[in-house]
């Protein structure tokens, strides 16, 4: 696998150097990469838990129940808005956990 290069201006590497105390700028945007993630990640978790209190189930137990139930709550906007945003959070979470795995 080739490494990509990555010129950052001189204004960029120097914020870097001064927010997280590394004067390598690769070191230095792991760093703050990692901690944006796990800032997201736990933005998220929540966000998703917020509506794993109204539902007072986690969203698998919660779509299994939309998926197999045809209920006419399932079919008001907020019922089927949450469903969507609560989807989008898990699917979101799940993509963000992936991606940011290989971080120390």
């Amino acid at each position: 696998m080739s490494e990509a290069m990555l010129v950052l201006p001189k204004e960029t590497s120097k914020a870097l150097a001064e927010l997280t105390g590394e004067a390598r700028s690769d070191v230095a945007l792991t760093l703050v990469i990692r901690d944006y993630a796990r800032h997201k990640l736990s933005d998220l978790e929540t966000a998703m838990h917020r509506y794993e209190q109204k539902y007072q189930m986690p969203f698998q137990e919660y779509k299994k129940i939309w998926d197999s139930e045809d209920r006419e709550e399932h079919y008001t906007y907020e019922a089927e808005t949450d469903y969507l945003e609560w989807e989008s959070l898990v699917t979101r979470y799940k993509k963000l956990s992936e991606t940011f795995a290989w971080l120390p």
